[in-house]
């Protein structure tokens, strides 16, 4: 397990269900695992985002903290904002994949949803002869297809 995936695991176990926040020390974590600050902040910016469904806020200094929030979103909230918001005119293999995982991750989708729409975005699927730009255009329209689909299901 990469260092990253364990800082994350860690965290989302402090994170239990019951509590929808946790106050950490970024030198103390830093400590606990070996690493450099900057590792820890890494991992905040890209696993503890709002597309990932957190706030993170930090005071800096000696009693300096870092406070890590899951915003409560329904499933539909979430795929909405996904749709309207996030979802731009064009999206990478790579960041549908992350996406998907997300929404999985989140219980937004289940995982036979999430492989058939992993399929659908791949570059096994996009192996046409078409420039990259417009391949991606095209993920971009899919996957806001997809999710609309998924959130009128859910009766978005």
């Amino acid at each position: 397990m990469r260092l990253s995936d364990s800082i994350e695991s860690f965290i989302k176990t402090l994170m239990n269900d019951e509590s929808a926040e946790v106050e950490l020390k970024r030198n103390e974590l830093a400590e606990y695992f070996g690493c450099a600050p900057s590792q820890i902040n890494y991992v905040l910016a890209t696993r503890f985002s709002p597309d990932h469904g957190y706030v993170t806020e930090s005071r800096r200094g000696g009693g300096g903290y870092i406070r890590i929030v899951r915003v409560v979103q329904s499933g539909a909230q979430r795929l909405m904002y996904l749709v309207n918001e996030r979802i731009g005119d064009s999206l990478t293999e790579e960041e549908c994949g992350r996406l998907i995982s997300q929404m999985k991750e989140q219980g937004i989708i289940s995982a036979a949803e999430a492989s058939v729409m992993a399929s659908a975005v791949s570059a096994r699927a996009m192996s046409v002869p078409i420039p990259d730009p417009l391949k991606n255009a095209l993920r971009a329209r899919m996957m806001k297809s997809m999710l609309m689909t998924i959130a009128a299901r859910n009766g978005a």
